[in-house]
């Protein structure tokens, strides 16, 4: 979501939020929902004013929470899901073994 982008550049500028929201033309109050991730799906022409009014591009926006996810990810992660994926391990077969998971993790706390 951008709403961490677009705080993050908002106090690397100095503004605050009504100073924000004052100089792109938006609501003051819609900019909070985008920042705390309440609204998550903010629309093209908002996001072009604000990317305006921070001098990004909107795909700065739009990428850099996805960038910073997986700069995180530890070498320990990049090589065991590097070498699943030589072995012939799929993107389905993952999106099934985490959806395994996910039902072990809630079995075990209904036990």
């Amino acid at each position: 979501m951008p709403g961490t982008t677009i705080k993050k550049l908002r106090r690397e500028r100095g503004y605050s939020i009504s100073e924000l929201a004052e100089r792109a033309g938006v609501s003051k109050s819609y900019l909070s929902y985008i920042e705390r991730d309440v609204q998550k799906n903010p629309s093209l022409q908002f996001l072009k004013k604000i990317s305006d009014t921070l001098n990004v591009d909107v795909n700065h926006l739009l990428t850099e929470e996805v960038k910073t996810s997986a700069e995180e990810l530890d070498n320990e992660w990049v090589s065991l899901l590097s070498g699943a994926i030589e072995k012939g391990l799929t993107k389905e077969e993952f999106k099934e073994y985490c959806a395994f998971l996910e039902f072990k993790h809630w079995q075990a706390k209904k036990e």
